[in-house]
């Protein structure tokens, strides 16, 4: 091997590497993009199916079942920001209407019988709050910014949506055209491989993301039985996310069972903690438990393993090693990648045994 030879395959292998660090940095520069297509992935796998429906069944014309798939689902999303709208003007009217003083009083009173019950020292709120940093955001001065944050944020919000529902209909109307824009990276030799592997991955996810939403709708019940059933202020958006919260494995279901708590013992002030808060607290926190036990061993089951076809321990590795990977985002996007990561495993790699083993479901 000559110096010829030598001084090629070095300047061969950086500009290689100069190309994935220029590949890698166009991807950062256009993530909010990226982004928005995976949302419009998501939408259009979960509408897939009903598409398919109104074609097939009510013999609905490819477009127009697409344009009703996605007036559907936008009414659904303005249906649950709808729910909320009261909400947020209850509270504000009630806050404007609150006594100070009764509050404080109210508080002070709850706090001595926390800490009698308990048989601690009392808590004193004001100088915990000082010993953090959290009294930084009482500071006036930041509101000004906090406005112009919140308006900026939501016109990049408008942007998004606008984004994500004009592509959505695109990858609803063409089913193929995220494949075929794929395929452009595949060898001549590969394509068919490619589009086995992509059409398989699509009917998994397809069927995932619809168990999703039923697992969301099951919860989203139970739990709104359990909060009105013990009286809990503004039941019906507290369920909601409580529910929406139990997509993120694990840790989901764990913020959400603090937020219940916290909410329940707000709607109670006043009452005597000992004889109505904590028996309150304690049956929500059984009625939380009891349906916890029923999702982990009914719904999950069933979603996770009948429609990605995986063990459930190959699930909780996977949603283990995303999260240590990625956080909070990897313990979401844990199940549909590794789904993905079989499929394509087993089109490729398929004269391995571990390959075989794991994918011998699919």
């Amino acid at each position: 091997m000559n110096s010829k030879t030598i001084s090629f395959g070095i300047l061969r292998a950086v500009a290689v590497i100069i190309g994935i660090l220029a590949l890698l940095w166009f991807f950062y520069k256009i993530q909010s993009v990226l982004v928005y297509i995976a949302f419009a992935s998501v939408i259009s796998l979960m509408g897939r199916p009903f598409v398919l429906f109104l074609k097939r069944k009510l013999k609905f014309n490819n477009t127009v079942a697409v344009i009703t798939t996605l007036f559907i689902t936008i009414g659904l999303f303005l249906s649950i920001f709808m729910l909320f709208i009261p909400i947020v003007s209850e509270q504000g009217q009630l806050i404007g209407e609150i006594n100070i003083n009764e509050l404080s009083d109210d508080l002070d009173r709850l706090n001595e019988e926390v800490t009698n019950y308990l048989n601690v020292d009392k808590l004193n709120v004001v100088s915990l709050l000082k010993q953090t940093d959290l009294m930084q955001f009482f500071d006036l001065k930041v509101i000004p910014n906090a406005i112009n944050s919140f308006l900026s944020g939501f016109g990049a919000v408008l942007i998004g949506l606008f984004s994500v529902l004009f592509i959505s209909f695109f990858l609803l109307k063409d089913s193929l055209l995220l494949e075929n824009s794929l395929l452009v990276f595949a060898k001549k030799e590969d394509e068919n491989k490619f589009m086995r592997a992509f059409t398989k991955i699509k009917d998994l996810l397809s069927r995932y993301f619809v168990g999703l939403l039923l697992q969301v709708i099951i919860l989203f019940t139970l739990y709104t039985i359990l909060l009105l059933i013990f009286g809990v202020n503004n039941a019906i958006a507290v369920a909601l996310i409580a529910a929406i919260f139990n997509l993120i494995p694990y840790v989901g279901p764990l913020f959400g069972g603090i937020l219940v708590l916290i909410l329940a013992t707000t709607s109670n002030l006043g009452f005597d903690f000992q004889a109505v808060i904590l028996p309150k607290l304690t049956y929500i926190l059984i009625g939380y438990l009891i349906i916890q036990l029923i999702d982990n061993f009914l719904n999950q089951p069933l979603i996770f393993g009948n429609s990605v076809k995986s063990h459930p321990l190959e699930i909780f590795l996977a949603i283990l090693i995303f999260g240590l990977l990625f956080g909070i985002g990897g313990l979401i996007v844990a199940v549909p990648s590794y789904t993905a990561i079989k499929v394509i495993a087993q089109e490729f790699l398929s004269e391995y045994k571990i390959v075989k083993k794991l994918t011998k479901d699919l």
